[in-house]
């Protein structure tokens, strides 16, 4: 089985490339072949290395790894969770004090290949085993969210329960070219005002690569 592991930065899954390091032969004895691919922060990278990587290095399955921010504050930080559907949140026009998407202006036509309606939906199809993680609903950004107009009027858009920078540009890829996937965050900080000395980036990093090993684990029968 051939997975690739993706994430916007090497400091995300730093454990599990030390995990990675020490159990290459029970990986090989699994007939595991595990990619990775550090993308770069936010859509444009992602979009960019996921397309160069997938010419030329077809997966069985692809895994982005990530931490994010959280709209509900019933998730405690650390918690992971599995996204299954995405909206591309600041992508489109502004109407005074509105914003207004592709689909809002009629650029692109819901359900359009491959979105679903106006998201970018993981059926998690041809996986052989789903994570038994809470799911998720996803918006991707540009620009993160640090204002309280911002956020009630995502919130208000797209009822969404994570934030982050590549997710939308990882299911668009995935979808597109039929590559069952999964979308891994963990939460290191809520979605509010920006204040840095509440986040839990160490411990998310944690959660996030514990889990991660473990799907790995499970998906490669080891």
């Amino acid at each position: 089985m051939k997975i690739l592991v993706t994430a916007a930065t090497t400091l995300e899954i730093q454990p599990f490339l030390q995990y990675i390091d020490q159990h290459i032969p029970a990986l090989k004895a699994a007939n595991c072949n595990i990619d990775i691919l550090i993308a770069g922060i936010g859509m444009m990278h992602t979009a960019f290395s996921l397309g160069r990587h997938l010419v030329v290095n077809r997966p069985d399955i692809a895994i982005q790894a990530g931490i994010g921010g959280s709209f509900r504050h019933s998730w405690e930080l650390g918690q992971v969770v599995l996204i299954k559907r995405e909206y591309l949140a600041d992508l489109g026009a502004e109407d005074n004090d509105q914003f207004k998407d592709l689909f809002d202006i009629q650029l692109w036509q819901p359900s359009q290949p491959p979105f679903t309606g106006t998201s970018l939906v993981n059926t998690f199809a041809g996986l052989p085993e789903v994570p038994p993680l809470p799911t998720a609903t996803g918006v991707s950004v540009n620009l993160v969210s640090g204002s309280e107009p911002t956020i009630t009027k995502l919130v208000t858009k797209y009822n969404p329960d994570i934030e982050s920078m590549e997710g939308a540009a990882f299911h668009y890829a995935c979808l597109l070219e039929e590559i069952p996937f999964l979308q891994l965050r963990s939460i290191s900080n809520y979605v509010e005002i920006r204040d840095k000395s509440k986040w839990k980036i160490p411990l998310a990093i944690k959660t996030l690569n514990d889990e991660l090993i473990k799907t790995v684990e499970t998906l490669a029968g080891i």
